[in-house]
């Protein structure tokens, strides 16, 4: 089975994680397939970023999210515009307004 998951990849007391696709076996910061995000929690709010066609089309092909995974898309609304695009809207129109969310995201940061 795959999931989406995080794997740490900050220095000691300073975590910043990617969003990989990895099968459920490889240990947390093992082996993965692909990165589709990042997340750094240190600033506030929190920085993510997504590849949303490719995380598209990684739950589209059956990969199942993790817990911390599906928190960081209902923050960002991924899980919505992913439920929209299976009811038929156009990706591309989806990947806009995501693109909007995390611009908007990004004008609010500032860091700890």
């Amino acid at each position: 089975m795959v999931r989406i998951r995080l794997r740490r990849v900050g220095s000691t007391h300073q975590p910043h994680y990617r969003v990989v696709v990895a099968d459920k076996e490889s240990p947390r910061d093992g082996r993965f397939i692909e990165i589709v995000g990042s997340y750094n929690p240190r600033t506030e709010p929190g920085t993510i970023e997504m590849n949303e066609e490719r995380v598209y089309h990684w739950l589209s092909v059956g990969a199942q999210p993790s817990e911390s995974v599906e928190k960081l898309f209902k923050i960002v609304k991924l899980d919505e515009r992913f439920a929209r695009l299976k009811a038929g809207e156009d990706q591309a129109v989806l990947i806009e307004e995501a693109n909007q969310v995390y611009e908007a995201r990004a004008k609010k940061i500032s860091a700890k």
